[in-house]
């Protein structure tokens, strides 16, 4: 995704574009602002991939895996990665980010994004200070719940907090209640590859189990760390 976001920014650098760029601003700040402004930006892009149907196709093909893990991280269909490409670039450009911050911010994310997509069970007391701050591999387990109102929640990828903010964060299903994927595509034959390339072409599915049951779970009080 980078070759053509770094050419930008440095076109960006170069002709003094930007938010970043027109404020005067002192160099921590700057970095800092950076992470604050891109992070943000990619919690909106979450929020429009599952929100807009036609970016929803795409991203279906990453919640359609099984089973949760790193490689759950590179599961992206080459249509979503053309649009978060142009999503990138327009950031970049508003927000006037530099190259070497857009280099380090990415290293940073993509970090953020292996880690969250982990199956790694942490012991509770760290989860919880962990997660006052970043996305945690329990936490983004719940949005890849068959339980559709819990993939609709938990956006963020590096920080916790633009969750927090919009009130999206849910952190009430123990790891092992939730079962991993997309409710209306449980056969593993229909998620080879060649099927995932072609699903965001055809019609899509309503959010059902094949026997025509809609999976759900009583809520708890979203906020509460469930052990």
């Amino acid at each position: 995704m980078l070759p053509i976001p770094l050419a930008i920014a440095m076109w960006v650098q170069d002709r003094h574009l930007g938010l970043l760029n027109w404020l005067a601003l002192p160099r921590w700040i700057v970095i800092i602002a950076t992470f604050l402004l891109m992070d943000y930006a990619y919690w909106w892009w979450h929020w429009a991939n599952h929100m807009l149907p036609l970016f929803w196709r795409f991203h279906n093909v990453h919640h359609t895996d099984l089973d949760l893990d790193v490689s759950t991280a590179a599961r992206f269909h080459f249509g979503e990665m053309l649009f978060s490409v142009g999503f990138l670039s327009l950031a970049v450009i508003l927000f006037g980010i530099a190259p070497i911050m857009l280099l380090v911010f990415f290293i940073t994310f993509e970090a953020a994004t292996l880690f969250h997509h982990s199956n790694w069970r942490l012991p509770i007391n760290l989860e919880r200070i962990l997660n006052l701050i970043i996305v945690t591999p329990r936490m983004h387990g719940i949005h890849h719940s068959i339980v559709q109102r819990e993939t609709n929640s938990n956006w963020g990828t590096i920080f916790c907090w633009w969750d927090k903010l919009h009130r999206t964060l849910r952190r009430d299903i123990p790891q092992d209640a939730v079962t991993i994927g997309v409710a209306a595509y449980r056969d593993e034959n229909e998620l080879t590859l060649g099927k995932l390339f072609a699903l965001p072409f055809g019609r899509q599915r309503e959010w059902r189990l094949p026997t025509g049951e809609q999976p759900d779970r009583e809520p708890r009080p979203a906020d509460e760390l469930a052990e």
